[in-house]
């Protein structure tokens, strides 16, 4: 894992925002499972790979206001955190997730495709590890990769992709599977990516 910050830092340094193939101008789905979850505005909520996401922005527009977004690319946060006013209650966490030690809970936890790059059980389990200690009792995961049907590869790396049952089985017994949805995400050159989506609760 050591050489993807690097990675993502030349990512996000010679493109530019929408000219990767992950870049929504409105991330719907994930605003959506958020709102089922019912988690209310003062509800601390993470976004796990952020990226330079307009997650973020559309979180602060509908009033919530304990916002963590984490990634390995400092650069990817900073064209964020450009777009917003310097006192956005936003904490920026440049991390790998693997390693993070969160210091406060959490009542969702929002990754759209940072989990699938995990190919390694080991690194699997870090990651479920974090997110369990990060998780407060009955919170939500919501976790985004791509579907069976989609890419094996993305930005060059391979990934592992997940259906429900999957994606259930891999988290385990301490989570329940609430909604599960696939996506055909349309790239901003026309491709079609298969996302699946899974919306689970920490029991």
């Amino acid at each position: 894992m050591a050489e993807e910050p690097n990675r993502w830092e030349g990512v996000y340094r010679s493109k530019p925002e929408a000219g990767t193939s992950w870049f929504e101008d409105r991330p719907q789905v994930s605003l959506d499972l958020i709102a089922a979850t019912g988690a209310g505005k003062d509800a601390a909520i993470v976004d796990i790979g952020a990226g330079a996401s307009r997650l973020v922005d559309c979180l602060l527009d509908q009033g919530f206001r304990r916002i963590t977004a984490l990634d390995l690319s400092d650069t990817a946060l900073r064209i964020a955190r450009g777009r917003l006013s310097l006192d956005a209650p936003v904490e920026w966490v440049v991390a790998n997730v693997l390693h993070w030690q969160p210091t406060g809970r959490f009542e969702v936890w929002h990754d759209r495709a940072a989990f699938h790059f995990l190919t390694e059980p080991a690194d699997q389990d870090a990651y479920l590890r974090v997110m369990d200690r990060a998780l407060a009792p009955g919170g939500h995961a919501i976790i985004g990769t791509f579907a069976l049907d989609g890419p094996t590869t993305c930005s060059g790396l391979p990934v592992a992709r997940y259906d429900a049952a999957l994606l259930s089985e891999r988290l385990g017994s301490g989570y329940r599977l609430v909604r599960s949805l696939n996506h055909a995400h349309r790239t901003p050159w026309g491709s079609v990516q298969r996302f699946h989506f899974g919306h689970l609760q920490k029991v």
